[in-house]
């Protein structure tokens, strides 16, 4: 079976982690946070990196340290992983929910400025599997109407939008370091910006808001460290984190390629100013297929591949169809979203992905097909 993504752990994480064991620095103090912090956030060219429990939190954070709370609005993609939208209710604000665009499957900038209100504060934008968003004209949109920007850079590690890093395209961004991410932690997080008021907020609540002297709290904070286990192995990673972006880059080339052939296959998007990392390969299956998504997921599990389904838009959630003024409002139309939650999966995409492993993924993606067509 090919699975369809494993970390690549291929360097320096045992000597760091034991490091970590034998000098007894397993919490949240030591060398490798600060370490990890600082590699990190000079790998994307920003300030300020602070290192949490994990990609969700690094959200939360993210926004409790601009202010973001009850009575706001914020603007989000309706196609993305469901945190995005988690993250806005932690802090009592609504999500507002955009459809995507079909040439980048991110956020449709056309379509932000109709959702902005009195009560909107920030606009949060994902770079859907590795692929940044246009933010140049949300940016201008941003300051037009005095709003924040963040940018749930989760699945984007290295990606780059006109030759500069995702990351420091906003006010602040966070990222996930889970265990199927480019770079991993195994679970982990960080929130990246470049304003030092924000750096020292997102600092104190991490750590439960302590002040001096301690236990004295003025705050609500919360528990969102990470721990020096944890940061050794993200230290490790980031020595290497160059190879494994190529790899990925390269190993979608070699897809595209491949995919190319099978009429009726929409491959993943790369506009002209994007650096594109291919977090995960996504897919999308034209209609004219006649091709049960999930049956072809199933079948290619049979024959030793394994695939994972698009996000569920967030209007689709079951969640979000009860009567709760803390969620979104899921009515409207999101055509694009649809189209690509319930048309789109992905191929295995770990870095370590050999040349004759992604043949045999197309070898098997071309047989499923052929034999549910008939």
């Amino acid at each position: 079976m090919i699975p369809v993504c494993i970390p690549t752990i291929k360097g320096n994480e045992l000597k760091y982690v034991t490091d970590c064991i034998n000098t007894n620095w397993i919490s949240s103090s030591g060398k490798y946070v600060d370490l990890f912090e600082q590699g990190f956030s000079n790998y994307c060219n920003v300030k300020h990196g602070i290192a949490c429990s994990n990609g969700t939190v690094a959200l939360h954070l993210a926004l409790e340290s601009l202010g973001i709370t009850k009575n706001n609005e914020v603007i989000m993609p309706n196609f993305t992983m469901i945190s995005t939208a988690f993250s806005i209710i932690y802090t009592g604000a609504k999500p507002v929910l955009v459809d995507s665009e079909e040439n980048t499957w991110n956020i449709d900038v056309n379509k932000i400025e109709e959702k902005i209100t009195d009560k909107t504060k920030a606009i949060m934008v994902m770079h859907t599997y590795g692929h940044p968003v246009d933010m140049d004209p949300i940016l201008k949109i941003a300051k037009n109407n005095n709003l924040y920007v963040i940018e749930d850079a989760a699945e984007a590690h290295g990606a780059e939008y006109k030759d500069k890093k995702v990351g420091n395209l906003s006010d602040v961004a966070a990222f996930s370091f889970y265990s199927n991410k480019i770079l991993t932690t195994g679970e982990g997080g960080m929130v990246l910006t470049n304003n030092d008021k924000v750096a020292e907020k997102a600092k104190l609540l991490r750590n439960v808001a302590f002040t001096t002297p301690r236990f004295v709290h003025h705050e609500i904070g919360f528990n969102y460290r990470l721990t020096n286990l944890q940061a050794a192995l993200g230290v490790a990673q980031l020595e290497n984190i160059e190879e494994y972006v190529s790899a990925r880059i390269n190993n979608a080339s070699k897809y595209t390629k491949l995919i190319r052939e099978i009429e009726g296959i929409t491959t993943p998007p790369k506009a002209s100013w994007a650096k594109n990392v291919y977090w995960m390969y996504g897919i999308i299956l034209d209609s004219k297929l006649n091709i049960n998504r999930d049956e072809l997921m199933k079948l290619m599990y049979q024959e030793g591949v394994e695939t994972r389904p698009f996000f569920i838009p967030m209007h689709h959630q079951p969640l979000f169809k009860k009567n709760d003024s803390r969620f979104p409002d899921i009515n409207g139309e999101f055509p694009v979203s649809e189209k690509l939650g319930y048309n789109g999966l992905y191929l295995p995409s770990s870095s370590s992905l050999t040349n004759q492993e992604i043949e045999f993924v197309v070898d098997k993606l071309k047989y499923c097909i052929k034999k549910l067509s008939r």
